[in-house]
């Protein structure tokens, strides 16, 4: 299914081994992808994705319209560089949890990044990292942190093991 934009809602048929293979990629997931329904191309992001329950093979894909002149709202993964070289784990024993796989932001078409990085390496032992301490690309904003610092969520920290 497509739908969103100018455009009504459209039912769409893609190959199972084109989806599976395209599903493999991470990037898959977070960028503006050309779907072509009858000749036409049309810009879109993956909004939903349904899986057999026993087979983990896609059932269903609903794909979001954009324009490029309006914003669109997503979640992106976050990947979390130097986790082996952490200053918190590697010398000061400490753990890493984290809290935050992936993060909703908002921005133009444009802009949108495959993923968000978030450093580290200069982490210590007692540290949270929260949704304001992501380095975000120009363009790219967190929703939620418009709302206030109640909702500057934790995404990582690193603190002391607990006693066996």
């Amino acid at each position: 299914m497509i739908y969103g934009g100018a455009q009504g809602a459209e039912s769409i048929s893609l190959e199972l081994r084109e989806l599976s293979k395209a599903l493999e990629s991470e990037a898959f997931y977070s960028h503006v992808l050309t779907i072509n329904i009858d000749g036409k191309p049309q810009q879109a992001v993956l909004k939903a994705l349904q899986r057999h329950p026993a087979k983990n093979t896609p059932m269903h894909a609903d794909f979001l319209r954009v324009d490029a002149t309006h914003k669109l709202t997503m979640k992106v993964p976050v990947h979390y560089l130097n986790q082996d070289t952490c200053v918190g784990v590697k010398t000061e024993g400490g753990e890493l949890a984290i809290q935050a796989a992936e993060v909703e932001i908002a921005c133009l078409p444009s802009n949108l990044p495959e993923f968000l990085s978030v450093d580290l390496a200069e982490i210590h032992v007692g540290t949270t990292l929260h949704l304001s301490d992501i380095q975000l690309p120009e363009g790219v904003e967190i929703p939620a942190l418009a709302l206030g610092h109640s909702y500057d969520q934790p995404i990582a920290n690193v603190h002391k093991p607990r006693a066996e």
